[in-house]
């Protein structure tokens, strides 16, 4: 078997056995495989995209080209992944909920993306705090605390790391089979079980359409059955932010909010409460949706959800008093500046990708890989869709390092809001659930 042969049978569009994606994955990781010849791979899988149970083969061949991790704890072993947003910092207030309800959340997070923020950054905004940790750590950390968030070690999914940079530069990366097999071989070298999908859909989202997030979801839901244990996706709206905030440490400070003092009709505490209902209905924990939700709200609102994320906080750390001082030890930008609407109506839309954008370019994301990025910067009080605004009153705060940034932030964001004459209704935050 060698690459040529399987590069020909995706050229015939035939379909693949699963030793053709195992020597693949294998070759991918080992060298075997050269960079054209990836780039061939990742191309004939868009022109004939795989079957379910391809994609399975794929999802694990990947998988296990690198360590898979393995738990043996008093309680069953989950994780939540999202798919991406603007202002989507979910996964904090989820995973401490969780872990002060009994399970284990090991989660193997990512940095920023493109529009999008990334989980590590964030966490990296508190002082002291570090996401790069051994396997031995991070697992000793979720017996300890019940959750941890961290870098993907080199040794997790290694085939997956060689393919995603060759599709990056191939444009491939928007395969709906890639992005299944990408997304769950890392998630199943993680080790859990049972897995919710919080698959977004709109301006801020990588998947801007409803029939996009639909196929995207499918995929995922019947790929990790197919590949691992139950499953499920919630496709939730990323219309707008879920938080008035975008930036790393500017949404610590919203997540610090939601654990320590929630309003339990916010973004934040609404999709924290129902991802979190269907992953305890996933793991046996809770009948129904409802009423894991139920649960998880009142972790938030008893306090042991901050108490938990306190606990991993410092376990990775941070400062042993964070939850109660947490105001005292994050970043502020020095320049802080109003976007004011330029008429008055009703918020009517945001585009998502330009606020995103607006802080990569504040120094609050990446470029280029490698780049250092500023943590304090970023857009705060962000207005919610349907608010009435009189003319001159503000949009949303810029922070930057400069007034030069802010300026041209501000600038930047000029036609980011959509004002209309009329009321609107915000859509739902969830738009329908998939299973398998």
């Amino acid at each position: 078997m060698d690459a040529r042969g399987i590069l020909a049978k995706l050229r015939r569009g035939e379909d693949l056995t699963r030793a053709d994606v195992v020597w693949f994955a294998n070759g991918l990781a080992n060298g075997e495989v050269d960079d054209a010849q990836a780039g061939a791979f990742a191309m004939g899988i868009c022109r004939n995209p795989l079957g379910t149970q391809q994609r399975v083969d794929l999802t694990l061949a990947m998988r296990d080209t690198g360590d898979v991790l393995r738990w043996d704890l008093p309680g069953p072993v989950v994780d939540k992944h999202s798919t991406g947003g603007v202002g989507d910092c979910i996964s904090l207030t989820l995973g401490p909920a969780i872990a002060a309800l009994g399970a284990y959340i090991p989660m193997l997070s990512g940095r920023g993306l493109g529009h999008t923020g990334g989980t590590l950054d964030k966490l990296e905004s508190i002082p002291g705090l570090s996401t790069e940790l051994d396997a031995d750590a991070f697992q000793r950390i979720v017996a300890e605390t019940g959750c941890a968030l961290v870098a993907a070690s080199r040794n997790i999914a290694p085939a997956d790391r060689k393919l995603y940079a060759i599709r990056d530069v191939t444009g491939t990366v928007e395969s709906i089979d890639l992005i299944t097999a990408s997304i769950l071989s890392k998630k199943l070298a993680g080790g859990v079980g049972p897995l919710v999908l919080d698959v977004k859909v709109g301006s801020g989202a990588f998947m801007t359409s409803m029939a996009e997030a639909e196929a995207l979801a499918q995929s995922l839901v019947t790929t990790a059955n197919g590949a691992a244990g139950p499953a499920a996706a919630l496709i939730t709206d990323m219309s707008q932010p879920c938080v008035p905030s975008v930036g790393n440490a500017l949404e610590i400070m919203e997540v610090m909010e939601a654990l320590t003092d929630p309003d339990e009709d916010s973004i934040i505490a609404v999709l924290t409460a129902e991802l979190g209902g269907e992953l305890l209905r996933l793991a046996g924990m809770a009948e129904h949706r409802r009423e894991g939700a139920a649960q998880v709200m009142e972790a938030l609102r008893s306090g042991a959800a901050a108490e938990r994320f306190g606990r991993m906080v410092a376990a990775k750390g941070g400062p042993n008093d964070f939850v109660e001082r947490w105001r005292d030890r994050l970043p502020a930008a020095p320049v802080v500046r109003e976007v004011r609407a330029p008429r008055g109506g009703y918020l009517a839309a945001i585009d998502g990708y330009a606020l995103g954008m607006a802080v990569v370019h504040l120094g609050g994301g990446r470029l280029r890989a490698g780049q250092r990025i500023d943590p304090s910067v970023g857009l705060s009080d962000i207005a919610v869709l349907g608010e009435a605004l009189a003319m001159g009153e503000p949009l949303a705060i810029v922070h930057a390092a400069s007034e030069a940034a802010a300026e041209a932030a501000i600038a930047e964001l000029s036609g980011a809001f959509v004002l209309a004459d009329e009321e609107i209704d915000p859509p739902p935050l969830i738009h329908r659930e998939v299973r398998g």
